[in-house]
């Protein structure tokens, strides 16, 4: 196909099993995903889920690196509103030190309020379905949220804005960081070969500043899709040649599961819409049902109207049918790259949808 292809890992705990056995099986996928030729292997950063099993990206980044020989590793994202610029430098900038040239330093916000959302219907884009959004107020203010918050920061501490947390990133890497009039430098992390990213979920200020400070950007299609042609046109809009980039280079992100059968993806994609509702009630993602399970767990009208967006933007079917939908996605957004994200209660499963995917893209 014309572009390369990603996978972003959230190293899902299975229903019965535990955290230790979803990192061992993360290893192992990026293995696999090494050798069928994928282009980079990016791991999350998610907090209080029982359900996700990357909390930590750098730690991550570093066994997957360790176990593997080519394919590029990086995180997607830091949640930088929860790190100082100066702990995530020395964290890739150690894992780099290690590994050289072949980590990618993605960057995100969090902790941050969602912006209004403006109703909207539907609508199909060059065959792209662009969902009517999401609102994210009511999880956003919940108490379980605001606790969640408080416990990842210092007490009292108050995150710098996020373009000057990417541009003291920048700096402590390029070694030109300077303060008061004293210089500081980063041991591990001055010097680092990362290749710096910037993800985002709509227009707003991530989009902006990565195109200001002409880095490539990632938009979140599997996250937000309603907001995924606002996300790529702002970055494209804001882009400023850089010493990185003389050109907007975007990659765009996607929920798939890909088995032999149509028939047999949409059994092993059955679990999916509990996650996601537990996910937007505020709970933090449950571990992964199996199929079996899934079909016991209550349903109702509210919940899949909660979830039905990600639902009708998940691509799930035979080789030919996904590889199909991420062309679409790729035609309409324009993206140079694609990411995709994959979860199954059987590890093997998920494995194969990547082997699968690969023959048919790669």
């Amino acid at each position: 196909m014309s572009v390369p292809l990603s996978i972003l890992d959230l190293a899902p705990i299975s229903s019965g099993s535990d955290a230790g056995a979803a990192l061992r099986t993360t290893i192992d996928v990026a293995r696999r995903a090494d050798a069928l030729g994928y282009h980079r292997y990016w791991v999350a950063e998610h907090h209080f889920a029982a359900g996700v099993a990357s909390a930590a990206p750098a730690v991550l980044i570093g066994l997957i690196a360790a176990a593997t020989d080519r394919i590029r590793v990086g995180s997607g994202a830091v949640q930088v509103g929860y790190s100082t610029a100066v702990s995530v430098v020395e964290q890739f900038g150690l894992v780099d030190a290690v590994h050289p040239g072949r980590l990618d330093l993605g960057l995100g916000r969090s902790g941050g309020r969602p912006g209004a959302v403006t109703p909207a219907a539907d609508r199909v884009v060059d065959g792209l379905l662009i969902p009517a959004p999401f609102d994210f107020a009511a999880l956003a203010g919940s108490p379980r949220f605001a606790l969640y918050a408080g416990l990842l920061r210092q007490p009292g501490a108050t995150p710098p804005s996020f373009d000057s947390t990417v541009a003291d990133i920048q700096s402590l890497i390029a070694g030109t960081f300077e303060r008061d009039g004293l210089d500081v430098h980063a041991t591990p992390g001055e010097g680092a070969k990362a290749e710096l990213w910037i993800l985002g979920s709509s227009g707003g200020e991530s989009a902006r500043v990565a195109g200001e400070r002409g880095l490539p950007f990632a938009a979140n299609y599997h996250v937000a899709p309603s907001n995924v042609l606002e996300a790529v046109e702002a970055y494209r809009a804001a882009f400023r040649p850089s010493a990185v980039l003389d050109r907007p280079y975007v990659l765009v992100s996607a929920d798939v599961l890909v088995a032999e059968t149509e028939a047999r993806a949409r059994h092993l994609a059955s679990p999916y819409r509990h996650w996601v509702r537990s996910i937007r009630t505020g709970t933090g993602a449950i571990p992964y049902p199996t199929p079996a399970e899934a079909a016991t767990l209550p349903w109702s009208d509210e919940d899949q109207a909660l979830v039905r967006d990600r639902l009708d933007t998940r691509f799930v079917g035979d080789p030919g049918q996904v590889t199909e939908r991420l062309e679409t996605l790729r035609r309409v957004t324009g993206a140079d790259e694609l990411l995709v994200t994959t979860i199954t209660h059987d590890p093997a499963d998920r494995v194969r949808s990547f082997e699968l995917l690969a023959d048919a893209w790669i």
